[in-house]
């Protein structure tokens, strides 16, 4: 039984995507050399709840838009000019949606965690001792992906692309895929 979700506008068409997993590059030689070859893919959808973010400078307060997935807040955090307009987002039927898993408090901080790296290495390193405050945003939105499956060896193994950044993702987003499909 599908249910809807509200997803951000992927920018990666099912073709497309299927283009980037089977080039021929590099990086798609190893992955296949090491994981198998491209079997199928799939659309699947990722809970993320979108904050702002507060923090005091010497020269001032900054604002800024994050988004953290609202599974287990492993994954990079999506940054926002603005909050998602109408016409950036899609309402989706499907069963291809992993479950939120983190509690909002416990989000909250990992999120204060996640936002004081992102400061940090953007050069911020005055920010000594930092002053910030975060406040959930009404926009609840799941982010879509395609699931690569590849087969190798017997073993079925997941390459994930973001379908926002058009951007294949690393370990983490395959090991969030490959638990969610294994449950």
């Amino acid at each position: 039984m599908s249910s809807k979700i509200q997803s951000l506008r992927p920018n990666v068409s099912r073709e497309e995507a299927v283009e980037l997993f089977s080039r021929r590059d590099a990086s798609v030689f190893l992955w296949q050399a090491r994981k198998g070859t491209l079997q199928r893919i799939a659309d699947a959808y990722v809970p993320y709840w979108i904050y702002r973010v507060r923090y005091l400078l010497r020269g001032g307060a900054e604002t800024r838009l994050f988004a953290l997935d609202a599974v287990d807040g492993s994954l990079d955090l999506f940054e926002f000019s603005a909050l998602p307009r109408p016409e950036e987002l899609i309402a989706v039927g499907t069963r291809n949606f992993v479950p939120q898993g983190l509690t909002e408090g416990h989000g909250e901080n990992l999120l204060r965690e996640k936002a004081l790296r992102v400061i940090f290495q953007r050069g911020f390193l005055r920010l000594r001792e930092p002053q910030m405050e975060i406040a959930g945003q009404p926009v609840k939105l799941h982010m879509p992906y395609w699931l690569g499956f590849y087969d190798g060896r017997g073993e079925v193994r997941c390459r994930v692309m973001d379908a926002v950044r058009r951007q294949v993702e690393g370990a983490k987003a395959s090991a969030l895929f490959e638990q969610w499909l294994a449950a």
